[in-house]
């Protein structure tokens, strides 16, 4: 028989996140969700505040993509909860659990003009896996069990409950969640046989794995399958580092290559969108592994697509009992092409020009970064460099805005990852224009006590606009930022550190001297304006 468990919205809705495996809240302050804090409090619960309610969803977020468990944003009604929905659009993107607990005027008094009176759900509800009100205190801990459940299940994403003011202020009662009990999806046999059977068998096979591998806690499974099969394997989003760089079927610089010259590709946990060319390889057959079957692609045709919990899937790749191809020249074929690309990004990362180039600052920063290191990604043409450059050596170390690429999750990320993982060096890797969005939120990790190292590439422009407008109209316009600025100046001034970096020599002492700070340290590093990284449009 259930417990039985009451008090007011705000001490229900706290007992039911805890049985889900909460452990935290991240807010910005507001009167319609004062009992979630009153509730925090009585019992110590961990509450850390922003000062842009869109990084409460990031840090939530973040949160839930490197504990795999769910995040908790509570934001106040009206435009807390509108301030956040960029947050929760990435989460969405991105298969993240994470709950938003919003405010909400009053019900009783509903059409009357309270204080940020809105009805949120037809906002989110696009954005989101599950959206409601909740217009009974005794049905808090059920509603938030229910929102968590549809977070947590396959294909994960965000969810939406919002309270109205006398709701979440009164008392009630209700029997106690029990927690997640979610039963793993079984693909179709046959579809896994087929897929199996498909790479096996292929001469030029290569695997690309992505986040749902990490989020799906099926890393482990995607190295026994790529060993079992003998399938090299390159990653992208929060699968990057699934294979260490050192493993001998590990690839990230021949994907061109790989792509194509292969007959089969195999896209693991990831979509089929502009960053794997819309799932177009020429010739190559393509498997897509998905973790629900919501995630198959309508778009083109796969050759076969297993729906289904990524571990059992890719364990049964790895069981194949059939005969299965030699691959070993076209892994060395490949290896020569990625040891060739090795040996010319060696040459940029050690570029002695002044103005610096991106590539120098990665360079350097893969000689004082920890192999398990938290990376994280907020900016556009500078973070297109920590894609090429830096090489995870650990799964789950791996943070970015994900396909949305909504800018202004740095700040967001960082608390997060440092909530997460206290003792690790966490590093935010993060543009200039970028840095307009979440900067002044270094005032939320110096407040907390939450040190993280922040490296500004600062170009002074908004690098993919300003480069591709000139070449396709010959001028650029609304491109430009201030030259030289000086954003470490702007981390000192709310109690962290920093300083300017103009010389390519002083790149490595400047970062040594950020990691050892034991504050939120700004690197700001002036970058040559004419270095841009080399893309096709992804607009299409």
């Amino acid at each position: 028989m259930a417990e039985r468990i009451e008090g007011h919205g705000g001490e229900l809705a706290l007992a039911a996140l805890r049985a889900y495996g909460v452990r935290e809240m991240f807010t910005l302050s507001g009167g319609h969700v004062f009992p979630l804090y009153d509730a925090a409090h009585k019992i110590d619960f961990p509450v850390y505040d922003v000062r842009h309610e869109q990084s409460a969803v990031f840090a939530a977020e973040a949160v839930a993509k490197l504990q795999r468990r769910p995040g908790l944003a509570v934001l106040t009604a009206g435009p807390g909860v509108t301030n956040g929905i960029s947050g929760l659009t990435s989460a969405f993107f991105n298969a993240s659990p994470v709950l938003v607990l919003g405010g909400r005027a009053p019900a009783f008094r509903w059409g009357s003009g309270s204080l940020q009176e809105m009805d949120h759900l037809p906002l989110v509800r696009p954005v989101t896996k599950h959206a409601e009100t909740i217009f009974d205190t005794d049905d808090i801990p059920g509603m938030v069990a229910a929102a968590l459940d549809a977070a947590l299940t396959p294909h994960r994403g965000p969810a939406f409950l919002d309270v109205p003011l006398e709701v979440v202020f009164s008392v009630g009662e209700a029997d106690q969640p029990a927690g997640p009990a979610l039963a793993p999806l079984e693909a179709d046999p046959d579809e896994v046989r087929r897929a199996a059977e498909l790479i096996a068998g292929a001469q030029r096979p290569v695997i690309i794995a992505g986040s749902d591998v990490w989020a799906g806690d099926a890393v482990d499974a995607l190295r026994a399958a790529a060993e079992a099969l003998g399938v090299p394997v390159f990653t992208n989003g929060m699968g990057r580092g699934a294979l260490p760089p050192t493993h001998p079927l590990s690839f990230a610089k021949a994907r061109r290559a790989a792509l194509g010259g292969a007959d089969v590709v195999v896209v693991i946990g990831t979509p089929l969108d502009f960053r794997l060319s819309f799932g177009d390889f020429g010739d190559a057959q393509v498997v897509h592994v998905v973790d629900a079957p919501s995630q198959r692609a309508t778009h083109v045709e796969p050759a076969v697509s297993p729906a289904g919990d990524l571990r059992l899937i890719l364990t049964a790749l790895a069981d194949h009992p059939g005969d299965r191809v030699d691959h070993a020249d076209w892994i060395a074929e490949l290896r020569a092409k990625e040891d060739a690309a090795k040996a010319r990004d060696a040459g940029e990362m050690a570029a002695e020009s002044d103005p610096i180039r991106p590539a120098r600052i990665y360079g350097e920063l893969r000689k004082v970064l920890a192999p398990d290191a938290v990376t994280i990604g907020d900016g556009g043409d500078f973070v297109s460099y920590a894609g090429r450059y830096l090489e995870p050596a650990q799964p789950g170390t791996w943070l970015d805005p994900g396909p949305y690429g909504c800018l202004g999750t740095g700040m967001g990320y960082a608390m997060g990852a440092r909530i997460t993982h206290p003792d690790r060096q966490v590093c935010v890797l993060m543009g200039d224009g970028a840095a307009g969005f979440s900067l002044l939120d270094v005032e939320s990790l110096v407040r907390q006590k939450l040190p993280v190292v922040i490296v500004v590439g600062n170009n002074g422009i908004w690098g993919l606009e300003k480069h591709p407008m000139r070449a396709m109209y010959g001028y650029d316009l609304a491109a430009d930022l201030q030259p030289e600025l000086r954003y470490d100046q702007v981390v000192t001034a709310m109690g962290g550190a920093g300083e300017t970096v103009a010389k390519a020599v002083d790149l490595g002492p400047a970062l040594e001297r950020a990691f050892d700070a034991g504050v939120p340290y700004l690197v700001n590093v002036l970058t040559d304006p004419t270095d841009s990284y080399p893309r096709s449009s992804t607009l299409a």
